[in-house]
């Protein structure tokens, strides 16, 4: 694996400027996606206003994480929505959010809209980069950002979490805090993810898990045993979620 306290270095020019597809982020579609990146968050915003948030549990637990510097969020991909909302809206001092983007023409749009709410897109995917996006991950955090992490994405399969989390936890020493929410109402797509969203004016409940300290040395059967610890605790943290919207 590359070093990760190597400064991360631009991707190549064919990951900037075509997709796995052959697409090209020509003049034209740059312009394209400007202009729509705009429409894409008036519709997001739509969405984190009309939806009311009436509960938020654990909120202590990311201010613990966070008394000591950065940290690493966890969330399944499909609970991505208000697990960001959540945290963009948070005041904590110096709490900045870097999010993995592909550095291909379909990662665009994304790190357009990161920019745009003031977050920081890493370019590097879990999928084909794995190495790169742990190191980018480390770069960042050492900079001072707290990484938001789908780990379950991005392809899947669903609630199964991927070692990177862990391994940035433990390389950088820094706690892991896992996120959900749950909706009164909402659609749940048909992709791999089932990806969740609420209907508008439904209420919304966030959860925040306790910080995580991951140890040193873990070999391959810890490994797995801390993914096997943090899927529990995204899955106990839904939970949290879903009966204080009950009650």
């Amino acid at each position: 694996m590359p070093d990760p306290t190597e400064s991360p270095t631009p991707p190549p020019a064919a990951k900037l400027s075509e997709t796995r597809s052959g697409r090209r982020l020509t003049p034209l579609r740059r312009t394209l996606y400007a202009l729509a990146v705009p429409v894409a968050m008036a519709l997001v915003r739509f969405w984190w206003l009309t939806c009311r948030v009436v509960k938020v549990t654990g909120s202590e637990h990311l201010d613990a994480a966070l008394a000591g510097g950065p940290a690493v969020i966890v969330y399944w991909h499909q609970h991505q929505l208000f697990c960001v909302r959540h945290l963009l809206r948070q005041r904590h001092p110096g709490l900045k959010l870097a999010f993995a983007m592909s550095p291909s023409v379909d990662g665009e749009i994304p790190a357009m809209l990161a920019r745009w709410v003031g977050a920081r897109p890493l370019r590097g995917s879990s999928t084909y980069e794995g190495a790169r996006a742990l190191r980018d991950y480390y770069v960042a955090l050492r900079e001072g950002y707290s990484t938001a992490i789908t780990t379950d994405g991005p392809k899947g399969p669903r609630y199964k979490m991927k070692p990177g989390a862990i391994l940035l936890a433990q390389m950088s020493g820094r706690p892991m805090v896992s996120m959900s929410f749950h909706a009164s109402r909402a659609w749940k797509f048909r992709a791999w993810d089932r990806f969740i969203l609420p209907w508008p004016f439904a209420r919304i409940s966030v959860a925040v898990g306790k910080p995580w300290q991951v140890p040193k040395g873990l070999d391959a059967a810890a490994l797995l045993e801390w993914q096997e610890r943090m899927e529990r605790d995204l899955l106990e943290v839904y939970e949290t979620a879903r009966a204080a919207l009950d009650t």
